[in-house]
């Protein structure tokens, strides 16, 4: 006859099963909705939101508007989406978009902007993914029958594509005013902007007020399963809600995945700078391997880079799999991502596992064996 298990057994047996579990540092949209958070999504009160009848919807909105200095704000499903309601409407079919070449408007986002608004990229190309006047300047064309009009200036922060770099305020604010003095709409991706304002001491609107539109994410350092925002002018995000329409955005009883971000916004905003004091911790425990480097990070993203030539970032994901989970940015780097459902202990154990798997593939003993 089997045995019972007691529940001092299952309790332990779970307790070695999660230490088992690699720590996820692939991105913070790997996080899960906590037991609180879902309570409040249960419980939440929902409407038709095509007829604005979701009051919890509506509630989100407003208190992104709010926070972000904006007249209002629409809910959409995805960044990528409030990121092309906002470029649809700011050009037209033959216009052009200023932007870096890597900025995630442009190189995560399918062609979007070409594919649903017709729009031509002029690209920028900076080392840390910030630039000033002088790039913009360069790319402006003459108004000529010959070229396409200048039409947006597209800004990120922070900056994903090189680890969540916090752009300069006064840098960017001075970029925003020259954008403007050129006929530019300014919009910002700012879908890691909680993370920008942990990091430099701001608040989302001392960033928003230089800009045109700007959208947000609830589903990244905020920790919601489900959504964005784009926010703007009124008038803009009336047109917007038509847009969002034309791209397939409508949604009816939102409320309740809404409530999720709602409660993200009111319980998980001053936690952020948590994972950045933890992307830090990774880099320090990496910095004292001699088959690795990681400057500190300058918010919740450690870029580790391979500098023994033994093995690549490849090799170095695919061996410590089973302890750590990271993407392999290229060749010679690893990113790690912290976010809210990883710990200080979680951080250092995944640090000592990168730092052994390196060690292993140059050739040494591996911890423990």
């Amino acid at each position: 006859m089997a045995m019972r298990k007691t529940a001092g057994t299952a309790r332990t047996e779970v307790r070695s099963i999660i230490t088992l579990m690699p720590v996820n540092l692939r991105s913070d949209t790997f996080t899960q909705p906590s037991a609180a958070m879902r309570q409040a999504m249960a419980q939440a009160p929902v409407g038709d939101d095509v007829f604005r009848e979701d009051p919890t919807v509506r509630a989100l909105e407003e208190q992104t508007a709010a926070l972000l200095g904006m007249e209002a704000a629409l809910y959409v499903p995805s960044g990528h989406m409030g990121n092309q309601i906002a470029l649809n409407l700011h050009g037209r079919p033959g216009d052009s978009i200023i932007a870096h070449r890597e900025s995630h408007v442009l190189y995560y986002e399918t062609g979007s902007p070409a594919a649903l608004s017709g729009l031509d990229a002029r690209v920028i190309d900076s080392a840390d993914g910030t630039f000033g006047i002088a790039e913009v300047q360069a790319l402006l064309k003459p108004e000529n029958i010959h070229f396409t009009k200048n039409r947006i200036l597209s800004l990120e922060n922070t900056f994903n594509n090189r680890g969540g770099i916090v752009w300069d305020l006064q840098q960017f604010a001075e970029l925003a005013a020259y954008g403007h003095e050129q006929g530019l709409s300014v919009h910002l991706d700012g879908a890691r902007l909680w993370n920008a304002c942990a990091a430099s001491g701001l608040q989302p609107l001392d960033w928003a007020a230089h800009v045109d539109s700007v959208s947000v994410c609830f589903s990244k350092g905020l920790g919601a399963p489900v959504g964005s925002a784009l926010a703007g002018p009124a008038e803009f995000i009336e047109r917007a809600r038509h847009v969002r329409k034309r791209f397939g955005g409508q949604m009816r009883q939102a409320g309740i995945i809404a409530a999720g971000a709602l409660y993200a916004l009111e319980h998980n905003l001053e936690r952020i700078a948590d994972d950045h004091a933890n992307a830090r911790l990774i880099a320090e425990i990496v910095n004292e391997s001699p088959h690795l480097s990681c400057p500190l990070p300058p918010s919740n993203m450690a870029l580790i880079t391979v500098d023994n030539p033994a093995f690549d970032a490849h090799a170095l994901v695919a061996g410590m799999a089973n302890e750590v989970q990271a993407f392999a940015l290229h060749d010679r780097r690893i990113r790690c991502v912290t976010h809210l459902d990883v710990s200080a202990d979680d951080c250092r154990r995944a640090a000592a596992a990168i730092v052994s798997c390196a060690a292993w593939l140059a050739g040494e003993p591996r911890a423990g064996s």
